[in-house]
């Protein structure tokens, strides 16, 4: 009995980031069996990105921390004393973004755009900019009506 309750509890913490998987793998199924070429594969495409950006979010503002961002989680105490440190822990929600998107930018440079896996490439990297740049606004910006924003 302990460990179903345990299964149960696992699910319900974590049923958000599951379940995100579970449909950005399903995307990914259809897309692979799919014409890029057919409206469906296109839309299987585009999926894929929004839905990667979808589950990113979910785990990266789970454990990361962005000062500033009221959508950001509390920081982890600081494991080393030094400045550098402290402003990768303070940072690390963009800094995981700018190293995961230079990535998917040298993936995209290195692909055919009009590929079949070009083109979702492509729509992943649009999809960190705008992540990035929702990460970075909020820091700064309101937005009336949003309890964030208080």
């Amino acid at each position: 009995m302990g460990r179903k309750q345990s299964k149960s509890n696992f699910v319900r913490r974590h049923g958000l980031s599951i379940t995100a998987g579970v449909v950005l793998l399903t995307w990914l199924v259809l897309y692979i069996v799919s014409d890029d070429q057919t409206h469906w594969g296109s839309f299987f495409g585009n999926a894929i990105a929004d839905w990667t950006g979808l589950f990113v979010m979910v785990l990266a503002t789970k454990h990361l921390y962005e000062k500033g961002s009221k959508e950001s989680r509390q920081p982890f105490p600081g494991f080393l004393d030094h400045p550098v440190f402290e402003k990768l822990r303070e940072h690390s929600l963009t800094v995981f973004l700018l190293i995961t998107g230079a990535m998917w930018t040298w993936l995209f440079a290195r692909s055919d755009p009009q590929g079949k896996w070009g083109q979702v490439a492509g729509n992943i990297v649009s999809e960190w900019t705008q992540i990035l740049g929702l990460v970075l606004m909020t820091k700064k910006l309101k937005e009336a009506g949003s309890k964030e924003s208080k």
